[in-house]
């Protein structure tokens, strides 16, 4: 076989492929080096949080850009002279109001560089509520409208549906009891609208983030708050009504906001999204930097989902739940490692087991006593137990839309009795022990059983209180008035003491390498860092790194999914009750 012929550089005009070609790839790569750069954005698909924890949802995840990957990019493009603009699309899949609160900080520091920003959208709702899309474009310079779409601003409103009267119907009844009066979690199965507690709760959270979106468009858009906040009652609106109104600066298609970017910036500019672009420096600075095996640095801790027992899971569509084996592992390596000098520690969850809770409480409480900082950042929700999980933390810090407290327990269960009755069945039973059948859907509590439900239930809120005045220094009677399984923002949980600051992750980071002693570059470290074996095979021991992988799951059988509710896994399942147990969030919370 004859030996294959190299491709020829030649100088000059020389053509064919053996000539030419190489010196143009050689240019174009050199171009492409230093040539001016317009960022892209698409925030349509969502931007997912933390590093995929198995390997099937790394694969299935791999051409999503992370939260961080935006705030690094960002924050690292206000530096680069290369960097001329960005351009961000907007709209489809819901983000969380807290992570787009630190998008919006992030974009609005790159503009404080004196890049241009521009944000367009096909539309901001089409024919629903588009309220986040929009709140976050108003942090850019310039906001564009495809001319067929809409500004769905039209306030915020919590809806619920409520089943006892139909339960009723058909012979369903359901017990529960709670602590206290704004844990409303079972109230869609036992009052026929909001109680008094609730509905005061609620217009509250609605009031919280109607401010924050009319302070936005206020000072964005150059309007009065009052202005603002009657657009809200004159929404939504058509494209041609938003431009009249001064709420978009331009009508067009995307080839339209591309070419007047383009026209901004300069002749020669190429298109890269802030994912990649972050991602190809890290890579470069890494290479150039020299492995340090003894450098300190802030482990980063991921604190995601519903709270089980047992190790954190991932659905093979997504989803999943935080369990207390995987992040109590996780905390117990940072705890063991001395390069480790402090924990950020990211929690988005709406809770669930209590003790599952607990058991993730007590890592925190042992590594502040091991001398590391533990840095609390919140997300889009940590509240009941993403409370609970946090509340030792030297510092909280939270997004002024963060949903979180919730500080409080319930605990219930269906009664078929009578729907059994009118369908013919009957039941029979034989126990051994005074309260075998306490958890029997088929019969209500008796006073006996009621009696010894309110002193556990008391115990738990006792526990739960207690902590939470301990770590945010402050009486347990004060903190029992902030308690009662209310639901505050952010905000409002800053101005009582239940977080620190207000700020994203930045600004955790910032706290954590201050209080560890570490200079303001030290690195943050996603941790445990797992290889792909790692995720795959059984760990040697409940310290050993790998005991902190998340298992894939492709279901849940024999009621797992219900483990937070110990022994009363049943009636919840049958009850509708949220899975993860007793600490969790009340209701189904969706701002748009």
């Amino acid at each position: 076989m004859a030996d294959a012929k190299l491709p020829v550089v030649r100088s000059g005009g020389s053509r064919g492929f053996g000539g030419s070609w190489p010196v143009a790839e050689i240019s174009r790569l050199r171009q492409r080096q230093t040539a001016p750069l317009i960022l892209e954005l698409d925030l349509t698909d969502g931007v997912p949080e933390g590093p995929a924890t198995d390997p099937l949802s790394a694969v299935m995840s791999i051409r999503k850009v992370r939260l961080t990957d935006v705030l690094d990019g960002l924050r690292r493009a206000r530096h680069d002279d290369r960097v001329r603009a960005l351009v961000a699309k907007v709209g489809g899949a819901r983000i969380g109001l807290a992570r787009m609160q630190e998008i919006r900080e992030a974009v609005a520091e790159f503009r404080a560089s004196g890049k241009l920003t521009v944000a367009w959208a096909e539309t901001f709702g089409e024919f629903t509520a588009g309220n986040l899309p929009y709140y976050l474009a108003t942090a850019f310079d310039r906001v564009w409208l495809q001319p067929s779409g809409a500004l769905g601003l039209t306030g915020v409103a919590v809806e619920q549906l409520f089943l006892h009267d139909a339960l009723a119907k058909v012979g369903i009844g359901f017990q529960s009891a709670k602590r206290y009066e704004y844990k409303s979690a079972a109230d869609n199965l036992t009052e026929r609208g909001f109680t008094g507690p609730a509905r005061e709760a609620t217009e509250r959270l609605a009031a919280s983030v109607v401010e924050q979106l009319t302070a936005a468009i206020a000072e964005r858009r150059g309007k009065t708050v009052e202005d603002a906040r009657a657009l809200l009652d004159r929404g939504p609106f058509l494209a041609a009504d938003a431009l009249a109104e001064g709420l978009v600066d331009e009508l067009g298609y995307r080839d339209q906001v591309y070419r007047a970017v383009r026209k901004e910036t300069g002749k020669g500019a190429i298109l890269q999204y802030v994912g990649r672009y972050q991602r190809v420096h890290a890579l470069t600075q890494r290479a150039r930097r020299l492995p340090n095996p003894r450098e300190r640095f802030v482990a980063v801790i991921y604190a995601t989902g519903p709270i089980r027992q047992g190790r954190s899971s991932r659905g093979p569509v997504g989803g999943g739940a935080m369990g207390s084996d995987t992040v109590a592992a996780a905390l117990r390596s940072a705890r063991s490692d001395d390069r480790v000098r402090a924990v950020l520690l990211r929690v988005n969850s709406p809770g669930g087991s209590a003790v599952a809770s607990d058991t993730i409480w007590r890592e925190v409480v042992r590594i502040r006593g091991a001398g590391k900082p533990v840095v609390v950042s919140m997300s889009d929700v940590a509240a009941s137990g993403g409370y609970y999980i946090s509340m030792a933390a030297d510092v909280i810090v939270a997004q002024p839309g963060t949903l979180t407290g919730s500080i409080g327990v319930i605990i219930g269960k269906p009664v078929f009795e009578e729907a059994l009755g009118r369908a013919g069945i009957t039941t029979d039973s034989v126990g051994e022990g005074a309260r075998a059948r306490m958890f029997a859907p088929t019969h209500p509590f008796t006073q006996d059983e009621w009696d010894r439900i309110n002193a556990w239930l008391d115990v738990i809120y006792r526990e739960f209180i207690s902590k939470a005045a301990q770590g945010r220094r402050m009486p347990v009677e004060r903190m029992h008035e902030l308690a009662r399984g209310r639901v505050w923002t952010g905000a409002d949980a800053a101005a009582n003491g239940l977080v620190d600051e207000l700020g994203g992750m930045a600004a955790a980071a910032e706290i954590a390498r201050r209080r560890a002693g570490l200079p303001a570059d030290a690195q943050l470290r996603i941790w445990p860092r797992l290889t792909p074996l790692d995720q795959l095979r059984p760990p040697e021991s409940s310290e050993a790194r790998p005991a902190a992988a998340a298992a894939l799951d492709f279901g849940f059988a024999g009621g797992s999914a219900y483990l937070g509710w110990g022994p009363a896994w049943r009636l919840a399942a049958h009850a509708g009750l949220p899975p993860y147990g007793p600490l969790m969030l009340p209701g189904s919370w969706n701002i748009s």
